[in-house]
């Protein structure tokens, strides 16, 4: 969401409303959460419930990630391209003007303290975000530092905390308790309601492997724990095509399916479990499968095709009709996914 701060600037240079909405949602929400790469929570529910190491998911989701987003830009490039105008500052009149709201005069006094505060964190906000990447990047590929799970999700959250908290002070000091109150409710309401049908349906779907429902069960050493959704695939294995190219298809379809809630994580422990399952009739990498899966399932449900996702604040941000942005995507997002799908199944 930090890049919806450019939106202002995006418009004015000529690009429509709604090709920013459709780079953000690509780039902000589809090619970074689908690989999490750095705090690595997807690969981690993935893996998981595949039974394979959270950096072999991880590695192999970033590249199919990175398939799949650059193939998105450039397909919805040539789609809007035509629309793209000259720079001028009408553009950014007319576009402020969708979203107008009447505001009580201020003395000269205050537009310029307003002024001065938002100038001082429109170039605070990114350099402080800036730093992060570089830090979390450094955490990355040295040894010295770990910031995966709930270290880099702390960090980042504190950092937005800490700003918000300050640009609110600034900006009106007398109502800053009540406001950074409120703006705090708003932030945990989303987080729920975004993240939390993932505990039930993870704690669910993990029941179908017999690593992870011994822990749920509290089974003593040496009792056989059950294995439900591998039985089941096993079960029905003869009657399983064994290809690969079906195999990496049906992931990503069932991972389209279960981001239909829009929330896009929640999927992730069942497309892992039938990962590990299908992986040895196929003859195709667990990890490979499960990084299909899970591009399926954050692609459609983390904020690129489901109109009550996360995208919604996206279509806020540029002011844009949802139903609007959602559309201008599919195409370009269900072609990069079925390209990635390819490379996957041919190359990995």
């Amino acid at each position: 969401m930090v890049g919806a701060i450019l939106i202002p600037v995006a418009v004015r240079a000529g690009l429509p409303p709604v090709a920013t909405g459709v780079a953000i949602a690509i780039a902000g929400q589809g090619m970074a959460l689908s690989s999490d790469y750095m705090i690595k929570i997807a690969p981690m529910l993935t893996a998981t419930a595949a039974n394979v190491e959270v950096s072999a998911v991880a590695d192999k989701a970033l590249i199919l990630s990175l398939i799949t987003g650059i193939t998105a830009l450039i397909l919805a490039y040539f789609r809007i391209r035509k629309l793209i105008q000259t720079p001028s500052t009408r553009h950014l009149d007319a576009w402020n003007a969708t979203h107008s709201e009447p505001t009580a005069p201020a003395s000269r006094a205050q537009s310029t303290r307003d002024q001065s505060t938002s100038m001082f964190f429109a170039i605070a906000v990114p350099l402080t975000f800036l730093a992060i990447m570089i830090y979390m990047l450094y955490a990355t590929f040295t040894d010295g530092v770990t910031l995966e799970g709930g270290a880099g999700a702390a960090l980042i959250g504190g950092v937005a905390v800490l700003l918000m908290i300050a640009a609110t002070v600034a900006y009106n000091w007398r109502q800053s308790l009540n406001q950074v109150s409120d703006h705090l409710v708003e932030g945990f309401v989303f987080a729920f309601r975004a993240m939390g049908p993932v505990i039930p349906i993870a704690g669910f779907f993990f029941l179908g492997s017999g690593e992870m429902s011994a822990k749920i069960f509290a089974l003593e050493e040496g009792l056989q724990a059950p294995s439900f959704l591998f039985q089941l695939v096993e079960a029905g294995q003869q009657f399983i095509p064994e290809n690969p190219f079906f195999a990496g298809f049906g992931l990503l379809l069932v991972g389209m399916v279960t981001g239909l809630d829009g929330s896009g994580f929640s999927g992730l422990p069942l497309v892992g479990a039938l990962s590990g399952a299908l992986a040895p009739s196929v003859g195709v990498d667990p990890a490979t499968l499960g990084a299909i899966g899970q591009m399926g399932a954050v692609w459609v449900g983390g904020g690129t095709l489901i109109a009550w996702s996360s995208i919604v604040a996206v279509a806020g941000f540029a002011r844009v009709s949802v139903v609007e942005l959602v559309r201008q995507c599919f195409i370009p997002v269900m072609a990069g996914l079925i390209l990635s799908t390819i490379v996957a199944i041919l190359f990995f």
